[in-house]
């Protein structure tokens, strides 16, 4: 087998492509062929030890996977070889072969290509916990997404747009706005890369515009950094701020915001949600196959990259230059 690993901390650069021997499944185990492998943020973040997951080195990044089963190990049930899956692997899903717990696999539908079943479940499943579990997400209110054309925000737009929302898409390029615009979003508002305090005035200024007089009912933030105070000041009441992530920083909120606008600041680990609530969780994923096959929700690859330019993906997730999705197949 091949794979891509991580010898030391440090960005895509320091990745090293390795020849191994096939591994083997243990107890309760599978051993998949890898396909494909979703490339996410947090896979910029764990290679450089700024994750909240510190696997021992060597490892490959890749958090997500899809792939056939080659073998079962002791004591695996429901499963056959040939089983067409996907799952969470956290790490090690850059490579030709991975060994993983039969309880995190989950059977991919026969029309669903591996790409897309490689970039599915990170995603659309973090952004449907996020609407669905945290927000509680009612038809007819606003929704502010930011970082709306990357990974998660494309999938909160779709599924916003699903669950009877008007969506207002918050990206920082002309390109990502006609994204955002092509894949549904109803409104979308442009912010400079760095904000200062009049470029977030603006800001707020013009969502409040698109929102109306009563503000945003649930603002998506996989953003953070200086997006966060302004997108705050444009809450409803009894609004929902949805934090997901940090990649431009993690803010200082001011906390006489939420009191005055009445409204919930809501943490979204969806990691963790998995494990804590593997019942919600199950729910959560046939209910999002069903909106795939409605053609309700369907990942947007920008690019694919085989596993010896990995590297090249991270970088481009890392720059936060990506439109929708990257993966990296194995053919």
């Amino acid at each position: 087998m091949q794979a891509l690993l991580s010898v030391a901390p440090g960005g895509p650069e320091t990745l090293e492509l390795t020849t191994l021997p096939d591994p083997q499944p243990g107890k309760g185990q599978l051993l998949v062929a890898v396909k494909a492998a979703g490339v996410n943020f947090p896979d910029t973040l764990i290679i450089r030890d700024l994750y909240q997951i510190k696997p021992p080195r060597p490892f490959a990044p890749g958090g997500e996977i899809a792939g056939d089963v080659l073998a079962l190990g002791e004591n695996v049930t429901g499963f056959k070889v040939g089983d067409r899956i996907l799952a969470l692997t956290g790490h090690d899903g850059f490579a030709t072969h991975a060994t993983i717990r039969a309880d995190s696999a989950i059977k991919i539908p026969d029309a669903m290509p591996y790409d897309e079943a490689a970039c599915f479940i990170f995603t659309y499943g973090t952004s449907y916990h996020a609407l669905k579990d945290r927000a509680n997400l009612k038809t007819g209110e606003t929704l502010l997404v930011l970082g709306a054309a990357g990974g998660v925000g494309s999938a909160a737009i779709e599924l916003g747009k699903a669950m009877g929302a008007k969506v207002i898409a918050g990206v920082s390029s002309a390109e990502k706005a006609e994204f955002c615009r092509r894949i549904g979003a109803d409104e979308v508002v442009i912010y400079p890369h760095d904000l200062d305090k009049d470029a977030q005035k603006a800001f707020s200024a013009e969502v409040k515009r698109i929102a109306g007089p009563n503000g945003m009912d649930v603002v998506y933030d996989p953003v953070g950094g200086d997006l966060a105070e302004p997108s705050l000041r444009c809450m409803a009441w009894n609004g929902r701020y949805l934090v997901v992530g940090f990649p431009a920083g993690i803010p200082q909120i001011p906390l006489n915001l939420p009191l005055l606008k009445g409204c919930q600041i809501v943490g979204v680990f969806w990691g963790a949600s998995v494990f804590r609530d593997p019942k919600g969780h199950a729910r959560n994923v046939s209910e999002l196959f069903a909106q795939y096959a409605a053609g309700l929700i369907k990942p947007h690859i920008s690019a694919r990259f085989p596993l010896t330019r990995a590297p090249d993906a991270l970088e481009h997730v890392s720059k936060r230059s990506v439109l929708g999705k990257l993966v990296i197949t194995m053919e």
